[in-house]
């Protein structure tokens, strides 16, 4: 994992703001957001559950993939194209991760 992907991710969960080249987490009264050269990819709300929503933003790139994976209980991986979340097919639309 890359040095901004650890330190983005830290800030994310702490709810902490941070910038380093292409990658911003921004906090905000009622949810956390991690941005990927200013599209969002992931939320962490902060309701009792806290709960984490992503999306790869239309972007399927190996830089998407590598921050997403970062997150807790985020296991992405593609194959021919198709990308798998936690092994199940994923079209990268935004999804509530339990």
């Amino acid at each position: 994992m890359r040095e901004i992907t650890k330190k983005a991710i830290e800030k994310f969960y702490n709810a902490e703001e941070f910038k380093s080249s292409n990658t911003q987490v921004i906090v905000l009264p009622n949810v956390t957001i991690l941005k990927l050269y200013n599209t969002k990819i992931a939320y962490l709300y902060n309701d009792p559950e806290k709960t984490l929503s992503i999306t790869n933003g239309g972007y399927d790139t190996n830089t998407t993939k590598e921050r997403l994976n970062g997150l807790k209980n985020i296991s992405i991986q593609s194959k021919k194209g198709n990308w798998y979340l936690n092994g199940k097919e994923w079209d990268g639309n935004l999804i509530d991760i339990k």
